[in-house]
């Protein structure tokens, strides 16, 4: 049986008053029926942990270097960032994927960085619009999947996020039939590249997910949980998709 993940990831948003939100989500659902993670700023990430404690929120990364240490000024490690109590590490997002040219091969690499540091990554994988409306959806992400996901792996240190790049902060999405054939694909390449436990790591869904789509993604099969953006910057908004996961 698979996790279910609802995960937060803040981007470039967010400040210190702004972790008030985690207390807000330890009293709302201080027995969740899935996990709760959020993953801010790095400058953020010590003082996240320290409030996270009291309850079951969880507090993630948003990028990780390959290497654990170096001359790799303004690059934070995978080993420092399980130092500070993280406990995932995003890793592929489409926004780092375009925006800083990462490669499947270095992806791969941060991957495996994250899980030799102990942290579980969630791995990002997700095609373009022109790709998309070429019919080419499948094929990339089943090689973006095939080429960056590391070789040691068990259901607890890895996570799959799909994330179709014009869904992105769009508040489009793709259909529901869309999303279930994604994931079913997926799943079946996990399980052909890494046997049962391709079975059991939790794939999740992201894209403009928000309180009024939440529960239809998650009645979709192979949906085990959420990669959230925009929505997870409130607890007002993440709080009814926690809600929906854990019903679901």
């Amino acid at each position: 049986m698979q996790r279910k993940l609802a995960a937060g990831n803040w981007k470039m948003n967010g400040t210190v008053a702004d972790l008030s939100m985690i207390d807000s989500l330890n009293s709302a659902h201080p027995n969740p029926g899935c996990e709760i993670l959020l993953c801010p700023p790095a400058h953020l990430l010590s003082q996240a942990v320290a409030q996270a404690r009291t309850g079951p929120v969880r507090i993630g990364a948003q990028n990780c270097h390959s290497a654990d240490t170096g001359a790799y000024t303004g690059d934070i490690s995978a080993p420092m960032l399980a130092d500070v109590g993280a406990s995932h590490v995003i890793v592929g997002h489409s926004e780092r994927r375009e925006g800083y040219g990462e490669t499947d091969a270095d992806v791969k690499d941060k991957a495996a960085a994250a899980q030799a540091a102990g942290l579980t990554p969630i791995l990002c994988i997700g095609e373009s619009l022109e790709q998309r409306e070429a019919g080419a959806a499948l094929d990339v992400i089943r090689a973006q999947l095939a080429g960056s996901v590391p070789g040691n792996n068990t259901a607890e240190t890895l996570v799959v996020a799909y994330e179709p790049i014009w869904a992105i902060g769009t508040g489009k999405i793709p259909t529901m039939e869309e999303i279930a054939q994604v994931h079913a694909v997926l799943r079946a390449d996990l399980i052909d590249a890494l046997g049962t436990t391709g079975a059991t790591v939790p794939l999740l869904y992201g894209g403009s997910v928000k309180p009024g789509n939440a529960a239809g993604i998650f009645a979709l099969d192979h949906v085990n949980g959420a990669l959230v953006g925009g929505a997870s910057l409130t607890a007002q908004d993440f709080s009814p998709i926690i809600e929906a996961l854990s019903d679901s």
